[in-house]
């Protein structure tokens, strides 16, 4: 079999171009350009009957491919390819991908051709399938961090399609048309930055400011924010931006300095109101709330805090990254406010290398926040997250338990990125009430690792942590927890009396198997020391102990197979026609074969649907 059609056939996910003067129908409520030359778009929409509907139009005269990959690699993708003939005889079918260089067609044909059609400028294919079918190959469309993969080509080209995240069909959780969001008649446009700053030539930097929030006349919501990021040589060096309102109360620095250096004053302020992380985008709140500025309740003063990995040691790098807010007299009925949960980022928290599982936990109880917060806490109602690891995250999930006994998954991620972090809505506010307990899981891997990752600020430090976006605001900042170090080391054999000597005496453990399953064991028993700070840098600490996490059994799988594999007469002789390409006529069971080149080309993956939310 040819390499040039071997090539053609398989460039994993098929992202498409949407032709305006071609409409289809029904119409498919969500579109978007998947790559920045625009020429691949695609149409989705889903209904009560958890199926999913897909529409490519790339503009090709060729074939497309589109399809699911668990980590953004070859192996174990799920794969749709389809085309015309020139005679207009059509093939359409469904693949998976065996190992890193073969393709299998499906036994069990699960993907559903609507349309596929043909002109000298685009190719268009649409199809349905449902979120879970029986099919072992086929990957279950959950709301876990599934890439798109994608190609599309002619006889002799194949074009890679580079596109932007696409994370607003997560499938499980509200699905916002950007129609439904209400964009004020009035709004302005405010910038934290950090104007012309030389990047240190380090490979950590945490650099703080203070800057006043916009005066106003009166009450104003924010509304919306975006990213301001500059590229350096290709490469992002901000990491994540984040934006924390100041207590009115507090006496703040002047200038620019190490967030968390020997100034400690560059720390303070701790309730975050925005943030941003490699991955994100601009993002708009849902129409029932947003931030509030411009009353004497609200902060005059923020901390801009922005995060450099300058792994390379470059030199001489300005840069003017920052946060654009948007914000707008006319007003949404709740103001909201944002928690901080998760584990508490100090060394106390830490992942054996070698693992290739290791789950941590964080605790907040929230029993003691009428008091800190000096009035009744209102119910919390929850409406979007943000999840934030670093390099060995693989998964977060947050829990909520009530009375002792769990009452939700808030939200969870099983295929975690650390390169697509992202604020995402939540399908419906949840309720969080006063006394209610939030647990904070993160699994890590750590196997290309020979030394302990401790917990810290550093890209190659870790941390593990959830950001709640709810409403009404109150004055909680956060509430994390961590577990006791001296139990933890006490548990691997090790003598502490106290948590300095507990985390140092993990670095003299033998690390295998055992002793890492020993650990998570340890820290999962241990007491939790919960930290609950307000926005006025009150704290207060209590313990805790970490409860049993119950995984809800997943819904009934669909098993529409018995829809017939589509073929023209010639697909035995190549894909197009027109091909100078020959091979062998494919049955069901064929294998194809593609190069070892095409893997770094599937890099170009990006998120389809990000984190697994059950209401």
């Amino acid at each position: 079999m040819s390499l040039q059609w071997i090539k053609s056939l398989l460039f994993l996910l098929s992202f498409l171009c949407l032709c305006p003067s071609q409409p289809s129908t029904p119409l498919l409520r969500f579109s978007t350009f998947l790559d920045h030359s625009n020429m691949v778009y695609m149409r989705w929409d889903h209904d009560e009957v958890e199926t999913m509907t897909f529409e490519l139009q790339v503009r090709t005269a060729g074939w497309v491919a589109f399809g699911f990959s668990p980590h953004g690699e070859l192996p174990g993708s799920d794969i749709v390819i389809g085309g015309v003939f020139p005679n207009g005889s059509i093939y359409f079918s469904d693949w998976h991908a065996v190992d890193e260089e073969n393709l299998e067609e499906d036994k069990s044909q699960d993907y559903q051709l609507l349309s596929l059609k043909e002109d000298e400028t685009f190719t268009i294919m649409r199809f349905k399938r449902y979120f879970q079918t029986c099919d072992p190959n086929d990957l279950a469309i959950t709301g876990d961090t599934a890439r798109l993969i994608s190609a599309f080509g002619t006889d002799d080209t194949l074009q890679f399609s580079k596109g932007q995240r696409f994370i607003k069909s997560v499938f499980l959780m509200r699905v916002i048309n950007p129609a439904e969001l209400n964009e004020p008649k009035i709004f302005f446009t405010y910038d934290l930055m950090l104007n012309d700053f030389p990047v240190p030539v380090e490979e950590t930097t945490y650099a703080c400011t203070f800057i006043p929030l916009p005066i106003v006349k009166q009450k104003h919501h924010i509304y919306k924010f975006e990213p301001i990021t500059t590229t350096h040589q290709n490469t992002l060096m901000a990491h994540h931006i984040l934006v924390y309102a100041c207590g009115n109360g507090s006496v703040l620095p002047t200038g620019i300095s190490d967030c968390y250096g020997a100034d400690p004053d560059f720390a303070l302020c701790s309730q975050v109101i925005v943030g941003w992380a490699i991955g994100g985008e601009t993002h708009q709140f849902p129409n029932e709330a947003a931030i509030s500025i411009g009353t004497p309740m609200d902060p005059q003063y923020i901390r801009l805090e922005i995060h450099y990995s300058n792994f390379d040691l470059i030199p001489g790098l300005i840069d003017n990254s920052g946060i654009r807010l948007y914000y707008t007299p006319e007003l949404r009925p709740y103001d909201m406010g944002v928690l901080q949960t998760g584990v508490f980022t100090f060394p106390v928290h830490f992942i054996p290398p070698g693992a290739d599982s290791y789950k941590s936990y964080g605790l907040c109880k929230s029993s003691q926040f009428d008091e800190m917060n000096g009035t009744p806490v209102p119910d919390m109602k929850v409406i979007g997250f943000l999840l934030h690891t670093h390099l060995a995250g693989r998964g977060v999930k947050a829990v909520q338990y009530r009375n002792g006994e769990q009452v939700r998954i808030i939200c969870e991620d099983n295929k975690y990125d650390f390169s697509l972090q992202e604020t995402r809505d939540l399908k419906e506010a949840i309720t969080i009430k006063t006394g209610d307990e939030i647990l904070v899981e993160c699994n890590f891997q750590t196997l290309d690792r020979t030394e302990i990752t401790f917990s810290g600020p550093s890209t190659l430090n870790e941390m593990c942590l959830v950001f709640l976006f709810y409403y009404p605001r109150n004055n909680i900042s956060s509430c994390m927890g961590y577990p006791d170090i001296q139990q933890i080391a006490h548990a691997l054999g090790q003598e502490a009396s106290d948590a300095m000597e507990g985390m140092m005496a993990v670095n003299y453990v033998e690390w295998n198997n055992e002793t890492i399953k020993a650990a998570e064991k340890a820290a999962k028993e241990a007491d939790q020391i919960v930290i609950i700070k307000t926005i006025d840098e009150l704290q207060k600490n209590e313990s805790g102990i970490i409860r049993d996490i119950i995984i809800a059994e997943s819904g009934p799988c669909h098993d529409i197979s018995g829809h017939p594999i589509v073929r023209g007469p010639q697909v035995a002789a190549s894909l197009r026609g027109a091909a100078a390409v020959t091979s062998k006529a494919l049955s069901n069971a064929e294998i194809l074969t593609f190069p070892l080149l095409l893997l770094k080309q599937l890099a170009f993956t990006w998120l389809l649907t990000s984190s697994h939310c059950r209401i």
